[in-house]
């Protein structure tokens, strides 16, 4: 025998729906589906909220909430200008508070942030971010070298991609007073100039440099490279002297009548080594700080195989030094083969007779106004002792 189910289902009595129901849906279904007021925000008890707060909180709670001692003092915007600036002096109060400006506000003067305790004793006590086991032995202030400045402002770092003496297994110091004279070609003026046009002033990308070819040029003697530092070094006391130089001239050799020892007749040889081409050139003229500088440590006391007499030009500092571009620099190879020589090799200097002296002028005034930039203080003193030299100058001339 066979059930089968009925092709017209019956159907079903009202009582019995609730015994169709899933094991889920059965229990107290009053429950499930109540609203709770405190899980949802209605209209009404969002009108009631403050009320509810004001009663439903105690006293000292409302009088901590209304205290102005703890109430939270509205942050300064640390990207304001002057802001960044009283921090900047904050700082310099730190390390010098002797030196601390306390008066007014101006547009030249500007007082500092207020330093907190925990600053000022991390400045007595400095301690190392990652080692703190390690002990200071000793510390040295930033300072700008301001009289090293030479006339463009900066420097330039230039890297050889092979020794131009050729391989060696000690150190030529000649590279230490070779010359670079750049060669000025019109295809390359006009290829920065082409780069220039292109340049948007407003964008965030650095004012092109332009990718000089250059000439480089050593002393022909090693041993004239002892007397050529000594001509530069300011400390030196006879680096005025003119038996430094390692060349003199055919006239005064055979008798002048300054004796031969005039300083316009002796000199130190450059010979041309090669002509070098850049191949790599990094840098910004507009802020050549955010890219990289020197730094050169220099104490006084620990100065070793100095000459006697020396002159202490420099106090006790780290002295920073900046960098305004970095080559990198190849030997050029000439192109094709039995070529007619072009204009720049006809033009191409051989050798230079190089004598040091002075700046010009002109130069001078260049150079005051690159100091200047760095320190502000030091252009009107430059200015001032410049016109009490005239006025004595002037004063001796008449008398």
């Amino acid at each position: 025998s066979a059930i089968f189910t009925s092709e017209t289902p019956q159907p079903i009595d009202p009582k019995d729906k609730q015994l169709l129901k899933p094991l889920a849906a059965l229990g107290k279904g009053n429950a499930l589906g109540a609203p709770v007021s405190f899980l949802r925000r209605t209209e009404y008890t969002a009108s009631q909220a403050p009320q509810h707060f004001a009663n439903a909180t105690s006293k000292d709670l409302n009088r901590l909430r209304n205290d102005p001692k703890r109430r939270k003092v509205q942050s300064v915007d640390k990207e304001d200008p002057i802001n960044i600036l009283r921090n900047i002096a904050k700082g310099f109060d730190i390390a010098y508070p002797e030196d601390a400006f306390r008066g007014e506000d101006s547009t030249t003067t500007l007082r500092g942030a207020a330093p907190t305790d925990a600053e000022i004793k991390a400045w007595a006590n400095p301690k190392h971010p990652t080692k703190p086991e390690l002990k200071l032995l000793d510390s040295y202030p930033v300072l700008p070298d301001l009289d090293a400045l030479p006339t463009s402002g900066a420097y330039i770092v230039t890297k050889f991609q092979a020794n131009p003496f050729g391989v060696s297994e000690t150190y030529d110091q000649r590279l230490d007073c070779g010359l670079l004279y750049p060669i000025d070609d019109p295809a390359k003026q006009a290829e920065h100039q082409r780069k220039m046009d292109e340049w948007d002033s407003n964008s965030n990308k650095p004012q092109p440099l332009i990718e000089y070819d250059y000439d480089f040029y050593a002393p022909n003697d090693p041993t004239a490279v002892r007397g050529i530092k000594r001509k530069f070094d300011a400390n030196d006391p006879d680096h005025d002297d003119p038996s430094l130089y390692s060349e003199e001239a055919a006239a005064a050799a055979a008798g002048t009548e300054d004796g031969g020892d005039s300083e316009t007749s002796r000199f130190f040889k450059y010979n041309r080594v090669r002509t070098y081409e850049t191949y790599n050139q990094v840098g910004n003229p507009d802020k050549f700080y955010d890219d990289s500088i020197a730094l050169s440590l220099h104490d006084p006391e620990t100065d070793v195989g100095t000459v006697p007499g020396y002159t202490k030009r420099l106090a006790k500092a780290a002295y920073y030094y900046p960098i305004i571009q970095r080559t990198a620099l190849r030997a050029k190879r000439k192109v094709g083969r039995g070529m007619l020589p072009s204009q720049l090799d006809e033009e191409r200097i051989d050798e230079f007779n190089v004598t040091v002296g002075d700046f010009p002028e002109e130069a001078l005034e260049t150079l005051r106004e690159k100091r200047g930039e760095l320190d502000p203080s030091s252009q009107p003193q430059q200015q001032g002792s410049r016109s009490a030299a005239q006025d004595g100058g002037d004063e001796e001339a008449t008398g």
